[in-house]
């Protein structure tokens, strides 16, 4: 049986996307900042480390790609914001650790 959708399984799906310069989830580095859900369409709020990020693109279309995977999702739709802007603060434990920070 199919997981229900919800913010929890978004966020667990969400953590099989990777920073490609840092080689950590995007989850645990703190960049995603809000998940919505109406009637299967997803709205995701989220950051990148830097607004000159690189690899900002990437980021963005991975995480559409991972959340359109998901059962019972219809759309999805990734606003980039600023603010307020990210920092190593927001940070897991484990992704600090695994950055040495």
């Amino acid at each position: 049986m199919a997981e229900a959708l919800s913010k929890e399984s978004i966020l667990d799906q969400l953590k099989q996307v990777e920073d490609p310069e840092l080689r950590c989830n995007i989850v645990d580095l703190g960049l995603i900042y809000g998940v919505k859900i109406d009637n299967g369409m997803v709205v995701i709020d989220m950051t990148l480390t830097s607004p000159a990020c690189p690899v900002g693109p990437y980021i963005i279309a991975e995480v559409e790609k991972a959340v359109k995977k998901m059962a019972g999702v219809t759309g999805v739709t990734v606003n980039v914001v600023w603010e307020p802007l990210w920092s190593p603060d927001r940070m897991s434990e484990e992704a600090k650790v695994a950055l040495g920070i």
